[in-house]
């Protein structure tokens, strides 16, 4: 028998103190990783056929829905542009048919508007009014400088404390609440009168 020494050797079973830790820490990395890998893999996975079906329904819903208040817009703009449009023929018509207007009033002043022609005048006068036309302007009246023209200075018997309408050249002409043409009128002042 020998009796040689040995030495004594480590226990397979037995971790190394030092070799521990670091093994542990590897692993719980390496298991990181893969949790992490598993998670982008489920989230690059295909969506199901109802969620795409969902996606794309409701991303036609918006288009839709867009397309929608386009097209009220479009329509709202059209609509307001045709309103302009025929005020602007409206008034168009109107200018070029004062003149006749005014002869027509002109001969009802000299009692010429007799007959056949009293019944034509009195008929232009009744279209000219459905369309919005109407004359103002007269003796009495205060005088407001926004919708008369004060051609002169005349005077007026009788009491009043502001300057008045004397008499009236030419009547104004207002189509829908909008003055097209002034009253031309003489105006007497109250200060001027004393």
């Amino acid at each position: 028998m020998s009796d040689e020494f040995t030495e004594p050797t480590q226990d397979p079973q037995e971790p190394e103190d030092n070799q521990a830790p670091a093994e542990s820490d590897e692993l719980d990395a390496a298991l990181a990783e893969i949790l992490d890998a598993a998670e982008a893999e489920a989230e690059a996975e295909p969506k199901s056929e109802v969620e795409q079906l969902q996606e794309l329904v409701a991303e036609r819903t918006g288009d839709l829905q867009r397309l929608h208040a386009e097209y009220a817009n479009y329509k709202k703009r059209v609509d307001r542009d045709r309103a302009l449009s025929r005020a602007g023929g409206i008034e168009a018509v109107v200018l070029d048919l004062l003149p006749v207007l005014d002869s027509v009033e002109a001969a009802r002043e000299h009692s010429e508007l007799v007959g056949g022609f009293k019944l034509v005048a009195e008929e232009l006068e009744k279209i000219t009014a459905k369309y919005g036309l109407e004359t103002f302007g007269e003796v009495g009246e205060p005088f407001d400088p926004q919708i008369h023209e004060a051609l002169m200075q005349m005077p007026m018997a009788g009491d009043f404390d502001v300057p008045t309408v004397s008499a009236v050249m030419q009547r104004g002409v207002r189509l829908n609440d909008r003055v097209i043409r002034p009253a031309r009128v003489g105006v007497a002042d109250p200060e001027s009168s004393d």
